[in-house]
């Protein structure tokens, strides 16, 4: 890999950790803003919550978040990042969420959009809890 590539590489890691923390902290501060930034507004969306059937398109996932986010006995929300990886303008990033005293597994997939990474996809539902990560790479708690 030459420096320009690996530097490339590691700013996009980069990015993409920062854009899917921001994410999870418009979760955590229930803030319907940050979380309609957080998500791709010309790219096709998609997202399924836990126990939910699937969202597709922008409308339905940002009416989803909308009544999760005003619901004022919504759970609070910390997350591990399990794996992360850049397919060039694609990333996936898979995560363990701690909801009260469940675990989930979050798929995430963000694009590139306007050169800004932005989530395109997001699915969560229940796993028993991690014994040990299958990444070489250590847990990184976002919150």
């Amino acid at each position: 890999m030459t420096d320009d590539t690996d530097s490339r590489r590691r700013a996009d890691l980069q990015a993409v950790m920062t854009a899917h923390a921001a994410f999870y902290q418009a979760f955590i501060d229930r803030n319907f803003g940050a979380m309609t930034a957080a998500w791709a507004a010309r790219l096709p969306v998609a997202c399924i919550h836990p126990g939910w059937g699937a969202l597709v398109g922008h409308e339905a996932v940002m009416t989803s978040w909308r009544a999760i986010l005003a619901n004022p006995n919504a759970p609070a929300v910390t997350v591990d990042l399990v794996d992360l990886a850049v397919l060039g303008d694609i990333a996936r990033v898979i995560a363990y969420e701690r909801i009260n005293d469940a675990v989930l597994i979050a798929t995430n997939l963000l694009a590139r959009e306007d050169g800004a990474w932005k989530l395109i996809h997001h699915q969560s539902g229940p796993t028993p809890p991690p014994t040990e990560y299958a990444s070489p790479v250590p847990p990184h708690r976002l919150n």
